[in-house]
């Protein structure tokens, strides 16, 4: 059930409301984790018990972990940290990786090891890096175990962000778990939020996903250097409204049930630096891997070889989470090598370059990354990336290119103009203007977004957020 889809908009997510607010404050809690647990079980019933397991377990390892730490013993503390760790990394593991594992050993050994294809439980790389970044904390005496169960099944399970984050951190919000505040500003932020998340996903990120797609089919060696380009720059744009779109709308329902979840995307196409994109895009992920392995590992702190192993190693667990294939591995490696060339050898000179050519290197390359992330295999990548310098394919314009060019050109003038703060500070200055007409004004937008949306969700096909797999 996808926050784009009729059904949620009309049916789930009103009753999930009026069920929220109607309830007495004590009981708010024990109600929207039983929503979360509905709404997790609504595609794949049969993964809530892996769900439940997990709640369960890393509720009763951080009152062991904090029982520990107050008596002082270390070693129990230490053994239960880490066989904690190992359990929620197993269940991940188990689930998401044992298939690529087998499929590698398989095309090594001289015979076949059977084994059958499992559904990726829907949101358990984000559940369990939750569960994660809690224990951590718990362990280190960060934050105090949370001794209130249904409190910390609401933290685990909480459904606007389950399914493709943003990743949200223990010591973040465990305040608001007990503590948080209703107000009609904050619950309006919400909604506006909700609305401009819902028009990226579904005015933008649909549209321009069918340009990819088509020219995603077609074969490489009838691909011209135009169309590859053209496919790409779609890709670029579609996975930018589609996960950003899903945040926004992730964020919007957590103000409406009174929560404050931190921003997960800041205009990453306008970076001058391939580290800076890295600091506006997924930021809850950057930040969870720079807090709970990249300096853990020793950070920068150390010496050269040192550090240029802490960044292969971070960046390659970064592709490993986001998905068990080897492209996804060779895109995180590719970002590792960037931020290294950047830090090591790049970053003066692009200093002394004019700010829109910074900028250009950096879209440019983030382009080359997703067009690694997108391929469903090596070999498809590498083709895609050959195409777009006209390797391989078909000549550097053709009838093909030019086509999806021509209709596909005003989109992609609108997803960029859309994916930088432009759009954004034209409607700041609506909305700051004094006066009835600000009020008019900003409602007039948000309702032709919302109308748009719905009329486009009518006769639309199912279209999952890209970060569901993940």
């Amino acid at each position: 059930m996808i926050f784009s889809s009729v059904f949620f908009l009309f049916v789930f997510f009103p009753i999930a409301l009026l069920l929220y607010f109607i309830v007495p404050w004590k009981l708010k809690n024990f109600v929207l984790l039983l929503i979360s647990l509905v709404y997790f079980a609504w595609g794949e019933p049969i993964y809530i018990v892996l769900m439940l397991f997990s709640v369960c377990f890393n509720y009763l390892s951080g009152l062991e972990l904090d029982y520990y730490r107050k008596v002082k013993d270390q070693r129990w503390l230490r053994i239960c940290f880490w066989f904690t760790i190992i359990v929620n990394l197993g269940m991940l593991g188990f689930f998401k990786y044992y298939g690529f594992l087998l499929d590698n050993l398989n095309a090594i050994l001289p015979v076949d090891i059977p084994y059958k294809t499992l559904a990726l439980p829907v949101g358990i790389s984000f559940y369990t890096f939750s569960a994660l970044s809690y224990i951590i904390d718990v362990y280190k005496g960060t934050v105090p175990a949370q001794r209130n169960f249904i409190s910390f099944g609401v933290y685990l399970t909480m459904f606007p962000r389950l399914l493709a984050g943003p990743i949200v951190r223990y010591k973040d919000i465990f305040e608001q778990l007990t503590v948080r505040r209703h107000t009609w500003y904050k619950f309006g932020q919400g909604v506006t939020l909700f609305i401009r998340g819902l028009g990226k996903k579904v005015l933008l990120a649909d549209n321009i996903s069918a340009a990819f797609n088509a020219i995603a089919a077609i074969p490489g060696d009838e691909r011209s250097v135009l169309t590859a380009w053209v496919g790409a720059l779609a890709y670029t744009m579609q996975i930018y409204f589609d996960f950003s779109g899903y945040s926004d709308m992730a964020i919007g329902l957590g103000k409406m049930f009174g929560f404050e979840f931190g921003k997960n995307f800041d205009y990453p196409y306008i970076s001058k630096s391939v580290t800076e994109f890295w600091r506006r895009w997924h930021i809850s992920l950057g930040s969870w891997f720079r807090d709970y392995v990249y300096i853990p590992l020793g950070g920068n702190r150390v010496a050269v070889g040192r550090h240029v192993a802490n960044i292969l190693i971070v960046w390659m667990l970064t592709g490993l989470w986001h998905g068990s294939a080897w492209n996804f591995i060779i895109w995180g490696l590719y970002y590792g090598l960037l931020l290294l060339l950047e830090k090591y050898f790049l970053a003066k000179y692009l200093e002394k370059l004019p700010g829109i050519v910074q900028k250009i290197y950096a879209f440019i390359f983030a382009v080359f990354g997703w067009v690694l992330f997108s391929a469903t295999s090596l070999s498809g990548a590498f083709t895609f990336l050959g195409n777009m310098f006209g390797i391989g394919g078909h000549g550097l314009v053709d009838s093909t290119g030019l086509y999806y060019l021509g209709a596909n050109l005003i989109l992609l003038v609108i997803c960029f103009f859309c994916s930088t703060p432009f759009v954004w500070k034209h409607y700041s200055r609506i909305a700051l203007k004094k006066g009835a007409w600000r009020s008019v004004a900003a409602a007039g937008i948000y309702t032709a977004i919302i109308v748009l949306s719905l009329a486009y969700l009518v006769n639309a096909t199912y279209s999952p957020f890209l970060y569901f797999q993940f």
